[in-house]
């Protein structure tokens, strides 16, 4: 064979099979969506319809895969440091896991902004100052009456250690001039069994985990630690509008893979994602249960991100936080 044809039939091999690479379908295989909490609390309630809506657009399963623990750091530095950056493996990240958790752990084992692309925000939603049937409670004035009659003394339960649950607490004490009792739980599900059981008076929990309790009369809903009441709650008032004004806590939630996934993975995920927040039939059931659904680029996710997490530092520093 001439060298000019040998020459001319390499280059149309190399060009074939660039163009196969290029045209390398995504996805090819199943998808995972790391939960970084226990099954069967608030996450998992957004986090399955999301994971079965997304599986359907894409053409391949999107398996949950609950991995809790140190509140939401060991899920969370398994896509960040141990998955590969292929777009196969997703975080489902809060507040709590991206904008506190640095600022009260030496080594979480990854590093929000450094090792994880944002994708697209899910979801936010309050906390809410929840007390069990059985107490003698019926508003916050009460409780604050109470807590300052005995000091240090009246528990109050959270998710953990520097949980937003926890923080919720740790600004109504600072408002409001009471001291409470903490304890933390490995989970907001087995601490709002525990105000249930009675075995502990009241907690901060997300507004979404409490709706089916306070309606079936097994907890009191006293107040929303937000500017506005909720619409699925519109009885509750504010904090501020129940006598104490300031204390303020909303959870974020969104999407993250790890950092160094291909631009045009991180675009499929996100314009499939956003398809999805967006449509009402995935918004209404959600909506119905005190979640805001919402949806981002993945820049507004990011710039929130950074936003909060230098918020968090003060937050953090100025109750002098510390890890039991």
């Amino acid at each position: 064979m001439h060298i000019t044809h040998r020459l001319a039939l390499a280059l149309a091999i190399c060009a074939s099979a660039s163009a196969g690479n290029a045209e390398t379908p995504y996805p090819e295989r199943a998808l995972t969506l790391v939960v970084p909490y226990p099954a069967g609390g608030v996450a998992d309630t957004i986090a399955r319809p999301l994971a079965q809506e997304l599986g359907k657009r894409l053409g391949q399963p999107v398996v949950i895969d609950n991995r809790a623990g140190a509140n939401g750091n060991i899920g969370s530095a398994f896509v960040a440091r141990q998955q590969p950056a292929d777009g196969y493996t997703i975080l489902l990240g809060s507040t709590s896991t991206l904008a506190v958790n640095p600022h009260l752990y030496k080594s979480m084992g990854y590093d929000p902004v450094k090792d994880l692309q944002p994708l697209t925000l899910t979801h936010q939603m309050p906390n809410v100052l929840v007390v069990g049937a059985g107490t003698p409670y019926k508003s916050v004035a009460e409780v604050v009456a109470a807590a300052k009659a005995q000091p240090g003394r009246l528990v109050y339960g959270s998710a953990g250690n520097g949980n937003s649950m926890h923080l919720a607490g740790v600004v109504f004490q600072e408002k409001t001039g009471t001291q409470l009792l903490h304890v933390p739980y490995k989970g907001g599900p087995p601490a709002l069994n525990d105000v249930l059981g009675g075995q502990i008076p009241m907690m901060f929990h997300n507004l979404p985990a409490v709706v089916s309790f306070r309606q079936a009369g097994k907890v009191r809903v006293l107040a929303v630690a937000y500017t506005k009441r909720s619409p699925v709650l519109p009885d509750v008032p504010t904090m501020a509008e129940a006598g104490a004004p300031g204390v303020v806590s909303i959870v974020w939630n969104g999407l993250l893979v790890r950092q160094g996934t291909p631009p045009a993975v991180v675009q499929r995920l996100n314009t499939e994602l956003r398809a999805i927040l967006e449509s009402p039939n995935f918004r209404r059931p959600l909506e119905a249960q005190g979640y805001e659904v919402l949806s981002s680029t993945p820049a507004e996710f990011e710039t929130l991100l950074r936003k909060d997490l230098a918020a968090m530092a003060t937050t953090v520093k100025q109750a002098d936080i510390r890890l039991d």
